[in-house]
């Protein structure tokens, strides 16, 4: 179904201590936090991993990223659920036969506490 400007997108994941070690193999972040664990067991999840929430829309949609912006606003711990409402602010024609998109996002934790915040353009193939 085609995406329209004033559309929600919701969706979820919990991060996994193997999410994170995987992304530690891939990215080569690894700062102590993401590979010891605190006193409950749990791993910081990197910011960049928790940033992929967002980006499934591009997945989703066959979406090209030419911007995006994020505001890291506290940590996510493998075990944590993520909740992230994108928002479609703009979905245009271009000249090209390709759509300009652009969105605003916030995810927010099983607490309901604002992890990350921003907002991306890009353009859809």
């Amino acid at each position: 179904m085609p995406l329209k400007a004033g559309d929600i997108i919701t969706f979820e994941r919990t991060f996994t201590v193997r999410d994170v070690k995987l992304f530690t193999e891939v990215s080569g972040d690894e700062g102590t936090h993401h590979i010891t664990p605190d006193e409950q067991g749990r791993l910081v999840v990197q910011g960049l991993l928790t940033a992929t929430l967002p980006t499934k829309i591009g997945g989703d949609y066959n979406v090209l990223a030419r911007n995006m912006n994020f505001e890291f606003l506290r940590p996510v711990f493998t075990g944590d659920t993520i909740v992230c409402k994108a928002k479609i602010e703009k979905y245009e024609t271009q000249e090209n036969n390709r759509t300009a998109i652009a969105a605003t996002f916030l995810c927010k934790n099983q607490n309901g506490k604002e992890i990350v915040k921003g907002d991306f353009s890009e353009v859809i193939l």
